[in-house]
């Protein structure tokens, strides 16, 4: 259904970083800037995007936007959430844990980056 997903940062440093933190923790490559000056991470047929706004104003994170990153093992939610903290991002909601209603149970890890993108690794149980 999709066929990417792209977040704003005024600091694509900062964000390369980050996301270089969180990608590595689930076994994904280092971002690679492209032409456009974009951050791009390609990782089990997802593609990710860190960019600048294009309209030249400061970016900001969409109230109520979460992206969300598979994780293969609990272990791995963990990683990412600790990888994400060590990079400077900011651990957001429960603390990483299962979830259960509605039928599923989900292992769920949630955090902002430095950009406050809200940010979730799920493992499904």
């Amino acid at each position: 259904m999709f066929s990417h997903m792209m977040v704003g940062s005024d600091d694509l440093e900062r964000s390369k970083v980050f996301y270089d933190a969180l990608f590595g923790a689930l076994g994904g490559n280092p971002g690679v800037v492209d032409p456009k000056g974009r951050v791009v991470y390609m990782h089990n047929g997802a593609v990710f995007l860190v960019t600048k706004p294009i309209d030249g104003k400061p970016a900001s994170h969409g109230n109520g936007m979460t992206v969300g990153f598979a994780a293969k093992t609990t272990e791995m939610a963990d990683a990412w959430h600790a990888a994400g903290i060590a990079a400077g991002g900011m651990a957001i909601e429960d603390p990483p844990g299962w979830r259960e209603g509605a039928g599923m149970r989900l292992y769920l890890s949630y955090l902002r980056d430095p950009d406050g993108n809200k940010l979730c690794a799920l493992h499904r149980g």
